[in-house]
This record gives structure tokens, sequence and C-alpha cells, in this order.
């Protein structure tokens, strides 16, 4: 009751000294973490912040409103608009990686939830530690536990991945019926596992379609980017390189996911360096499973760029399955906007018309023109106090806005697939261009 009163008191303090920005603070402070004032709270941040555009405490203050709202789109929006994301307080960041997770960047959201408990493991999360395999009383400096970081049990299932219904076919039959009936299989001495290549423009979802398959089998999921392989002295990447694929023979049934794979199997013939060359030997050495076996284990490599990938990963028993993985058909694209928009505040919305109109554009194209929406009722907000839901207007503005990303990728493409297509590894990108 006595924060009641104090509130009316500043309240009335500030109606008579409206440009007072002290009261205002002192109103700020006394309703953060008051429940059942978000709505002010939000007001009153968004008034002080027009005046004080860079105060990074009204911002921290802004993401946690917006978060117990469950406007998780726009905390992140105003997290990426700072100029050094890496001073916000670990607690608000621990708020912004579960933003991350409602939006299905997982990724990401491992990212900053490792980058706050690691600068104070106070911060721990029990959910956020469950998600990532974290223990609440793991030490953080200890590379023994690297494992625990990189390896994920996926909840994602293909249900919740918009369109790619022909990927998602052909992923089934090569890849899960297999692991599903290893019997079957196994007494017609065919190996379950292997390797398949997700190719095509980027942004499409080959990582999110690449986690939905190991969902769908209730695999391990070891996402290996460039930065965990690749290191500065003699031998240490390919030694990386190993540990991740004895990783995986020990976490099996496993999904071992590489993205940018051209970038650690670029051809031979383009290398100058003898260590680069090691480190693609060691790929195919693992691949072939010379040092171990790798039954059980599916090796899901991605690519924007296929051609410049080395012809050796492309032989039986390596990356002998190749999926292009193209933006997405219109049906798609109503499913992923309407993916992308659950949970935020909307009018109607008028998918069927949204998807004719965003022909050709990627998931993450998809992404930006939301964002774009989003921050535009955003800025006419802070103009006017009161927030309105997203609007098929707000959203055809942003697609106006945005223009598709894989117009350059297909230029590109298209050459490749005309006059170096040996063995017919491009026809359905020339039967997608038709």
């Amino acid at each position: 009751m006595a924060n009641e009163k104090e509130i009316q008191e500043l309240r009335r303090a500030l109606e008579a000294s409206p440009e007072n920005s002290y009261l205002r603070r002192l109103l700020i402070n006394k309703l953060r973490g008051q429940a059942g004032h978000e709505a002010e709270l939000e007001r009153e941040l968004n008034t002080l912040l027009r005046k004080e555009p860079h105060d990074l405490e009204l911002k921290e203050a802004l993401i946690e409103v917006y978060f117990a709202q469950g406007k998780f789109s726009t905390c992140l929006i105003i997290f990426e608009e700072l100029s050094n994301p890496g001073l916000v307080s670990p607690a608000t960041r621990v708020l912004v990686a579960k933003s991350y997770l409602h939006d299905g960047d997982v990724t990401r959201a491992g990212e900053v939830y490792q980058d706050a408990v690691e600068e104070d493991y106070q911060v721990s999360d029990e959910a956020l530690d469950a998600q990532f395999r974290l223990s609440a009383s793991y030490d953080y400096d200890d590379d023994d536990d690297d494992e625990m970081r990189v390896m994920e049990k996926p909840d994602t299932k293909f249900k919740d991945v918009g369109g790619m219904d022909s990927v998602k076919r052909e992923i089934d039959l090569k890849i899960i019926q297999p692991l599903k009936h290893v019997d079957l299989y196994k007494s017609y001495g065919k190996k379950v596992g292997g390797g398949i290549l997700l190719y095509g423009p980027p942004g499409c979802g080959k990582t999110f379609i690449a986690r939905a398959t190991a969902g769908e089998i209730d695999a391990n999921f070891i996402n290996v980017g460039l930065d965990d392989i690749l290191d500065m002295w003699v031998g240490n990447s390919e030694k990386q390189l190993a540990g991740y694929f004895d990783l995986a023979r020990e976490k099996k049934p496993c999904v071992l996911f590489f993205d940018e794979v051209d970038a650690l199997g670029a051809k031979r013939s383009d290398m100058r360096q003898s260590a680069a060359r090691n480190v693609i030997n060691q790929f195919l050495s693992e691949l072939d499973g010379i040092r171990g076996d790798n039954d059980g284990i599916l090796v899901i490599g991605a690519t924007n760029v296929p051609w410049h990938l080395d012809t050796a990963f492309r032989r039986p028993g390596r990356f002998d399955r190749i999926i292009f993985v193209p933006p997405p058909d219109e049906a798609g694209r109503e499913a992923i906007f309407r993916l992308k928009l659950a949970g935020k505040p909307q009018e109607k919305l008028d998918f069927a018309k949204l998807a004719r109109k965003s022909e050709q554009y990627s998931g993450a194209d998809i992404n930006a023109v939301i964002d774009i929406a989003v921050e535009g009722i955003l800025e006419e907000a802070i103009k006017t106090g009161t927030p309105r839901p997203l609007s098929t207007k707000d959203l055809l503005q942003g697609i106006e806005t945005h223009r598709p990303s894989t117009a350059e990728w297909f230029t590109t493409a298209r050459n490749y697939a005309t006059f170096a297509n040996k063995g017919g590894m491009y026809d359905d990108i020339l039967k997608y261009l038709k």
C-alpha cells in the first residue's frame, strides 16, 4: 500500500511538472516490478527515452516490461539495435535469450544465455539450463564440458517448419524411415545414417530443417560452426573436427550438423595452404568412418554455394544424398507468416494476400518484413504513446520496403546449372526456375 501511495504522489507531481525527467525516473523505478502497471511503465519509459535515447538502463527496463507482456520480438528489436549489446546486464540478457527461444532462434538464444551465465552464474535459469543441457553447478571455464554447450535434443518437429513439403518428404524417405526401422534396413545390409547435403539460397531454413530432422527421430543434435573447428595452431583444427565426430558416435542416434560446410570442404585444388587441405582430408576420413563406426550418425551439411564443395565429398557414403532447399512456395510462405506472427498483437490478417505478394521471399526475408512492420508500429507508438496491433497494410508496406534476397543467388545458380551441371546435380534448380 505504501508503494501505491508513493506512486500516486509521483503521478500528481509529474502532472504538475511533466518535463521533469527526475520525477519521471522516480516513478519508473517505483513501477518496475509492480504487477499490473506494465502498460503505464511502458508508456513512461518511452516518454523518457525520447529525451534520453541512449540511456541503457531505460532500454533494459523496456526489454523487461515488453517481456512481461509477452512481446518477445519487440524485446529482440530493442536488444539488436543497441550499439553495444555486450553492456546489457546478465539478468536482462537471460530475458533476451528466452525471447530468442520464443522466436525460434535456438542457436542465438544459447549464445546470449552462455554469455550471461559466464559473466554472472547467479542468473542461471533452470528452464534454459535444461534447454541447453547446462548444470546449475557447471564450471563455465571447464573445457571438458564443451559437449554440454554444443549438444541439444530438439523438440522441433516437421510440423513446426512452415512449407518445405517436398524437402520434408525426401528427408522422411531417405533419412527418417531408415532410422525408425533400423532392424529392417540392417537385415538387407543397409547402414543407418550417412550424410546429406542441403543446398539453396540463404535464409530458406536449412538449419531449421536439420534441427527438425533430429526432433523427428528423437536424436541428439550437434550444431558445428566454423569457429568451433578452425584454429590458428597447426593440427588443432583436425583434432577439434575429430572430437565432434567422436562425441556424435558416443551420443548416437545423433545428427551432426555442419553449417557453411563449403568453408570446411572447399575444393582442394583452390587451396594453397597444406593445413587447409589437411582439414578436408580429416573430414573425409571421418565421413568414411575410418576412426570409428558411423552407424546411427546422420551427418548433415548445409551450403549456399555447393559449386565450391570438393567433389570428393559427394562420393557414396559421404554426402551422397543432395537435397535442394528452395524458397518457400505460396502455401509455405503463408504458413511461415502464420507461425512467425503467432502471439503478436494483430488485427485479422489476410495471410493469403501476404503470401501472394511475397513471391521468392525466403523465411529470413519474411522475418525481415515482420521486423520492418513492427519497427514502424513502435516508432508510431513512441510518438503517440499508444501501441496498436499489426495490420495487413503494415506487413504489405514491409514487403514493399524489403526486396527478396534470393534473386542474386539464383542468377549465379542459373549459370552453374546451365554450364556446369555434370551428373545432373543442379537439375532441381533448373526445374525450379522453369
